[in-house]
């Protein structure tokens, strides 16, 4: 075998490492980065299954429950008839808007000991964000507001 030839079999190994190590890398990122949604319920059904997942859980968080200690939370969530402990203990605190009756998506995973260990927190207050609603008028019906001079009009 020539030189040449001895060059270009080492340079074709090497394409062939890299592109498996690459191939590799990119299978456990998608494997560690992938998490199912699942409901209270369906958790609680899920039998041993739910331990090896990483699992996205929502509620929402029932008055009371939440116990702070810097960015250590414990809270329960609720759906319908459901509770679930949830333990997070991720490396930010929890936003704002993580407040009693505020909708919550936990991220993380389920533990033997029945609680949820969530690594990430989103919380969000639908409420905070709806326009206020005028006397009389029935939830889900447009909200009319006056031109502000039309108010002064009407006063004299």
């Amino acid at each position: 075998m020539s030189n040449q030839a001895k060059t270009y079999a080492k340079f074709g190994a090497a394409v062939v490492v890299i592109l498996l190590l690459l191939g590799y890398l990119a299978y456990t990122g998608v494997q560690d980065s992938k998490s199912y949604y699942v409901t209270i319920s369906e958790l609680h059904k899920m039998g041993d299954g739910a331990y090896t997942k990483r699992l996205r859980v929502a509620g929402n968080v029932r008055p009371g429950s939440i116990r702070r200690t810097g960015a250590h939370v414990q809270f329960v969530l609720m759906e319908q008839d459901q509770l679930l402990n949830v333990d997070y203990t991720g490396t930010e605190a929890p936003p704002d808007t993580f407040k009693d009756d505020s909708q919550a998506l936990a991220d993380g995973s389920f533990g033997r000991d029945g609680v949820f260990h969530a690594k990430a927190l989103q919380a969000k207050c639908a409420s905070k964000y709806a326009p206020q609603q005028q006397p009389g008028t029935p939830a889900g019906a447009p909200t009319k507001t006056a031109p502000p001079g039309d108010a002064a009009k009407s006063m004299t």
